[in-house]
């Protein structure tokens, strides 16, 4: 018992040095409504951030008045059109951030994209940093740039194939001058950090082994014969890497902050290093040493902010099955196993790291009624009677501006265009949200102007649902 509570306050202690967050994503077929996510992080938990991978209207308003930092997401499709136009993303700001941080909402930092430089698309590389300039002049226009950072989170993808130690990091060659060093300088001109996500798990080989990923080495450690320091974590050589890389370029004095990293407690059979007992143990240690003031070898003497990845599992994703068991909690808010974050810790029973897919969880559906029996049981989100027009255009914005959504099909000469009405697109639109995020029923809500119907909406809308 002792041992337990003594763990809980060294970490409550690297929390109020450094920052615990939690990354919130929403790719998962039963989930929890937003609202009760935020009260259950604020109450239960030491975090005080929580990373949004969109900038979803909902989840913004389901943390108001928690006290909790949030970071809010601008999906890649978005970032050229705010580089493009500063009449866009002044309107972007007024009408997605503005109205969140006036009702309460703790808006802390606008990401641009999701690792962006790795994603090897030169019109998204090129908009970057002019999305990021219009962003941030868009508030200083309202008055929240002392409140409101502008920063972007990259994979280890920016760094040079050739790096092969902590202290040889540099940046990817033609990335450097033309992307990251205006990137650097204007998080250098602005106070924000330099994000990164780190995951040791990904970098498991015979060269990396196992404990050195889970920060079991202890002094014996791994020497970097390029700087004669001594690394006794996989993290730790991560994170060097890039302040070695940013050193380079003259921008060492430019903050890291650790935007992901994680550790899966499940995955496929010839996955190495998956597990809920690995997994905790990788949180808890780099919760742990990332507040504790030690810093790294190349930054001694000083703690990093760090966001887990992911509060939830989110079995829509794709890939092998470990992408898809990262979460910390199950959809009850249970913790999947003991990652040290819970103010009161519970027990948590072993946990298989192999997962067999299963019939679906038993989460309460309505009762089935005649027109959902003619429907083969579907559902289907579409704009309430008495929608206001005005709320409705935003609600076809907010969803095409997603990176993952298309909605060409009601663009112009798209297979759903005709009717052109603003009540038939944002039934496309919506519904197309509400089945890419599983179906649940807050992803509907859209500010109470979406309901949730049985009846086949394409009699009302001629659309092709």
């Amino acid at each position: 018992m002792f041992g337990s509570i003594f763990s809980i306050l060294l970490l409550i202690a690297a929390a109020d040095a450094a920052g615990i967050g939690v990354t919130y994503g929403r790719r998962a077929t039963s989930l929890p409504p937003p609202v009760d996510v935020a009260r259950f992080l604020a109450r239960d938990t030491i975090v005080d951030r929580v990373r949004l991978l969109n900038a979803d209207p909902l989840a913004l308003r389901a943390f108001a008045s928690t006290g909790l930092a949030v970071d809010m997401t601008v999906p890649n499709a978005l970032v050229p059109r705010l580089a493009d136009s500063v009449a866009f993303t002044r309107q972007w700001v007024r009408t997605r951030v503005a109205p969140h941080a006036a009702a309460g909402t703790n808006v802390s930092r606008i990401l641009v994209g999701r690792e962006v430089i790795s994603q090897a698309n030169r019109t998204l590389l090129l908009a970057l940093v002019p999305a990021m300039q219009n962003l941030h002049a868009a508030l200083v226009a309202v008055s929240l740039d002392n409140r409101i950072q502008v920063s972007t989170a990259h994979s280890l993808g920016v760094l040079d194939a050739l790096t092969t130690s902590p202290s040889a990091g540099r940046f990817r060659e033609g990335y450097d001058a033309a992307v990251i060093k205006p990137l650097l300088g204007f998080l250098r001109a602005t106070g924000a950090p330099f994000m990164v996500n780190a995951y040791p798990f990904y970098g498991l080989t015979d060269d990396t082994p196992l404990d050195f990923a889970l920060f079991r080495v202890g002094a014996t450690g791994v020497m970097d014969t390029g700087s004669g320091l001594l690394y006794t974590n996989a993290l730790d050589a991560q994170l060097d890497a890039v302040h070695s890389a940013m050193d380079r370029m003259g921008f060492g004095d430019v903050d890291v902050v650790v935007a992901e990293t994680g550790w899966p407690w499940a995955g496929e059979d010839w996955e190495t290093g998956v597990g809920a007992d690995l997994a905790g143990d990788y949180n808890r240690n780099a919760i742990r040493h990332l507040g504790s003031g030690v810093g790294t070898p190349l930054r001694p003497n000083r703690t990093f902010e760090v966001s887990i990845f992911s509060l939830f599992d989110e079995d829509l994703k794709p890939g092998p099955l470990s992408q898809r068991h990262f979460g910390l909690f199950h959809a009850d808010m249970t913790p999947v196993y003991d990652a040290g974050i819970l103010t009161a810790p519970e027990y948590v029973g072993p946990v298989s790291s192999k997962v067999t897919p299963a019939a679906a969880a038993s989460v309460p559906v309505p009762a089935p009624d005649a027109t959902a029996a003619v429907s083969g049981g579907r559902r289907w989100c579409v704009p309430a009677p008495a929608a206001d027009a005005a709320v409705l255009q935003e609600n076809i914005d907010f969803v095409c501006d997603q990176g993952d959504i298309d909605c060409s099909a009601i663009r112009l000469g798209g297979s759903c265009y005709e009717p052109d009405t603003l009540q038939a697109h944002a039934a496309y639109a919506m519904n197309l949200y509400f089945r890419s995020n599983g179906d649940h029923e807050f992803d509907c809500e859209f500010g109470h102007t979406g309901v949730v119907t049985t009846a086949d909406p394409s009699k009302d809308f001629f659309l092709f649902f």
